[in-house]
């Protein structure tokens, strides 16, 4: 059960903060359950955080879980698939997003999700996507610097 909502509406102050995660965060978390990701997998779950999903990120997901060198057979995909879409919340990115150019056009709907999304963050270890913090209109975050963004639990 992917979560779903109109963008408009003023979040009140209490709202947990909505993040938009790119694939390789996303996946040092699910892949490392004790790795230095690990924070944002319970943030997740926890509802400390909203991850914000697209059809193009979700589908790139899939597709990186598909990799052979990371040795998932398809039960072990669904699984971890499992551990992360049900505390997303859907946004449909629908027209041209204006973003900034980006060296990797894999980046793009990451930045279109922020932005469509009315994202709090975009969390990324992306060097490319990093460059663009200075101009972004939402902040580019490393996962470290998001973390440090979260109230002390």
């Amino acid at each position: 059960m992917v979560h779903s909502r109109q963008v408009g509406p003023e979040r009140t102050g209490t709202s947990p903060p909505r993040w938009v995660l790119d694939t390789n965060v996303v996946l040092s978390a699910l892949l490392f359950p004790t790795g230095r990701l690990t924070w944002l997998r319970d943030a997740w779950r926890s509802g400390a955080i909203v991850p914000l999903a697209s059809g193009e990120t979700t589908t790139e997901l899939i597709r990186v879980l598909h990799y052979p060198r990371f040795g998932l057979a398809p039960g072990e995909q669904e699984d971890l698939l499992a551990d992360y879409l049900p505390y997303c919340e859907s946004v449909v990115v629908s027209g041209a997003v204006a973003t900034p150019e980006c060296r990797d056009p894999r980046d793009r709907p990451f930045l279109e999700l922020a932005l469509a999304g009315e994202a709090d963050a975009l969390v990324t270890g992306d060097k490319d996507l990093l460059a663009l913090a200075a101009t972004y209109p939402i902040p580019v975050l490393p996962p470290t610097a998001a973390l440090a963004t979260l109230p002390a639990r």
